[in-house]
């Protein structure tokens, strides 16, 4: 008797609970991805909105009545380039584009403090579908204006608002559903291998507005809203939030707690919800957490005010980079985008580095020290390097995306997922999406920021820029000193407990 094909063989060697894990971990992975995929194209698009090809009139100045009819026009030429896209073609053509970035980012801060406590409330695979249809279209809406030649800067500007608005839908509900199927044990490795969706999405993104950007820039963007349009289909068909859905088991109940990120005297003494008398009472409660109570969650508030000042950073380099790296390498539009993926490249590395390394510790938050630390002085190493040649603006954006991204995808996966499941919450799975919006939420208040300070600060230097991205950094290594102390003590404590 012929023995089983070794494809067969490779699929029996797992579970059905296995195949299950790894469907869901896929699926999430590229819905996620197609969600970046749509919000990369603006930072391409940028250097062929404003190619700095504007050529003053040379003025013969043969009569004074002459030069009194020609003055007029030459202002307003040289102001306006006959090769910009109209109204990015004003002199102040840096602080136009920050304002739509500035638009899409504040419209996303405030809509996910709302889109949380709405995800928890609705089936996870009708809101994210919907998100996801609603994304493309306005994703879309962007890239008409070249087809329609809209020259409106409130026509861009409420195309981000209302993709801004709609597209908080995606991170609550992945964050929610890889939590319900992962537990803690390697939360950080699975989570940190499961967040780089967010810098593959920018990679494809980037190539596939840089593919159009210099032909036909509205395609840059219709292209990536029907992707992400399209897997919102694929998003209704397959996606499964929880287990239990399917009769799998759940890991997360079998995990370790992490119980380092305050002292024992601080652990779960204040009731989360005040009808409910402490810890106990929270065991059987399974409605939606209350916004307050998931601020009460110990670590919340601190690592939330982290990201704020870490996703300050990692957007800055989202939506500007493409545009410095045209400026610095004098490169055109694609060359610049494509170029800027390496960011990306070592973004993926760095948030697989921290989840390995705080898996390894159990400390979130000195791992997040540990590279928040050492991001601060390499920005300033990348701002001095990057102008003396191409190789070592190729080396310094592979570091420097690993140091800028790595704390930011730790906090943003597996340290939401610990805190959405702290213990103090008894099993109530449905806080998570809260706890979610909230650090999320907090940290798009410092996505909104930095790309807007960076369009301020451009004008007189890219150094500006950097400066403040390292004062950014420092601030958000500020805000884990207290959890990296307790999370050092306990340490120390469980050390001298076995030495006695």
């Amino acid at each position: 008797m012929a023995g089983l094909p070794p494809g067969i063989r490779l699929i029996t060697l797992f579970t059905r609970d296995q195949w299950c894990r790894a469907f869901t971990f896929v699926l999430t992975f590229m819905l996620y991805a197609s969600f970046h995929l749509s919000r990369k194209p603006i930072s391409i698009v940028k250097g062929e909105l404003h190619k700095h090809c504007n050529t003053p009139n040379v003025i013969e100045h043969k009569t004074y009545k002459e030069y009194a009819i020609q003055i007029q026009p030459v202002k307003r030429l040289f102001n306006e380039s006959r090769c910009d896209w109209e109204p990015f073609d004003k002199s102040n053509y840096k602080q136009l584009l920050g304002a739509l970035d500035y638009s899409f980012l504040c419209a996303y801060a405030v809509g996910m403090y709302l889109s949380g406590i709405i995800g928890e409330r609705l089936p996870i695979r009708y809101y994210l579908t919907g998100g996801m249809f609603a994304s493309g279209l306005f994703t879309a809406m962007f890239g008409f204006g070249y087809f329609y030649n809209i020259h409106s800067l409130w026509f861009y500007i409420m195309a981000q608002v209302a993709n801004g608005l709609v597209q908080t839908t995606g991170w609550p509900s992945v964050v929610t559903c890889i939590g319900n199927w992962f537990g803690k044990g390697r939360r950080g490795l699975i989570m940190g291998l499961w967040n780089s969706h967010t810098s593959v999405g920018n990679i494809l993104g980037s190539l596939i507005a840089g593919y159009w950007v210099s032909t036909c820039w509205g395609l840059s963007f219709v292209v990536p809203g029907i992707t992400i349009a399209s897997m919102g289909i694929v998003c209704f068909l397959f996606l499964i939030e929880h287990p239990k859905d399917v009769n799998c088991t759940s890991t997360s109940s079998n995990d370790p707690e992490m119980h380092c990120l305050l002292p024992d005297n601080e652990r779960c003494t204040k009731p989360l919800n005040p009808n409910n008398g402490g810890c106990e009472g929270i065991e059987n409660r399974k409605s939606a957490i209350s916004f307050s109570g998931a601020l009460r969650i110990p670590g919340v508030v601190e690592f939330s005010l982290c990201l704020l000042f870490a996703k300050l950073v990692s957007y800055t380099f989202l939506f500007w980079l493409p545009l410095y790296i045209t400026n610095v390498e004098h490169l055109d539009a694609k060359k610049a985008g494509d170029l800027s993926t390496l960011f990306d490249v070592g973004g993926i590395f760095g948030g697989i580095l921290a989840g390995i390394i705080s898996d390894r510790l159990k400390k979130r938050a000195t791992t997040c020290g540990m590279m928040l630390l050492i991001a601060a002085p390499t920005l300033y190493v990348f701002s001095a390097i990057s102008k003396m040649g191409f190789e070592a603006t190729i080396v310094m954006l592979l570091i420097c995306g690993a140091l800028v991204n790595g704390p930011y995808a730790l906090i943003t996966t597996a340290v939401s997922a610990d805190l959405g499941t702290h213990k103090s919450l008894k099993g109530n799975a449905r806080a998570l999406s809260t706890v979610t919006a909230i650090i999320d939420g907090t940290g798009s208040v410092g996505a909104a920021l930095g790309p807007l300070l960076a369009g301020l600060l451009s004008p007189s230097g890219w150094n500006n820029v950097f400066y403040m991205l390292m004062i950014a950094d420092a601030c958000a290594l500020l805000f884990l000193l207290r959890l990296i102390r307790n999370e050092l003590r306990c340490n120390l404590d469980h050390t001298l407990f076995k030495e006695h």
